[in-house]
């Protein structure tokens, strides 16, 4: 077994950026979520007390 060099072990411990790791980084980066989520909540769960979904039959 060949002893590997240090750009080699180097270049072992990257790991490649995909787009969509790249396009999640930004997007945190631009968006404010919990304003977002605070101003979205009300209209999509109102009332819910802790309720979700369908009610039952």
């Amino acid at each position: 077994m060949k002893q590997i060099s240090f750009a080699q072990a180097e270049h072992q411990n990257k790991k490649k950026v995909t787009r969509r790791e790249r396009f999640l980084a930004q997007m945190n980066a631009l968006v404010p979520w919990q304003r977002l989520i605070d101003a979205l909540s009300p209209s999509y769960f109102p009332n819910s007390a802790g309720k979700r979904g369908r009610p039952p039959i």
